[in-house]
């Protein structure tokens, strides 16, 4: 069980101002989430297989298809800045 003390300790490591009925409401709030999962960790699950999703789901986006640009003045002009041809983004990486 988790106790109000413990609620406050953890609000101080992530700088959260709470009042102390707070502490006391989370306190009662995070035991009840911990007793949850005392009772799932009783189940027998040595033949279910891990998941991270309780039903199948599948990407439903196109794929790729590389197709040429054959304007590449054109592809160059909507950026922002260029240099020759190539398009000039602001560094990201330090030099050293």
């Amino acid at each position: 069980m988790i106790d109000r003390e413990q609620v406050h300790k953890v609000a101080l490591l992530a700088r959260l101002e709470m009042t102390t009925s707070e502490e006391e409401q989370f306190a009662i709030q995070l035991g009840s989430i911990l007793d949850y999962f005392e009772q799932l960790s009783e189940l027998d699950v040595t033949n279910v297989k891990p998941t991270t999703r309780a039903i199948d789901v599948s990407n439903i986006t196109r794929p790729d298809k590389l197709l040429p640009y054959t304007d590449r003045e054109a592809l160059l002009k909507e950026a922002p800045e260029q240099e020759g041809d190539f398009f000039k983004v602001p560094q990201i990486l330090s030099a050293e």
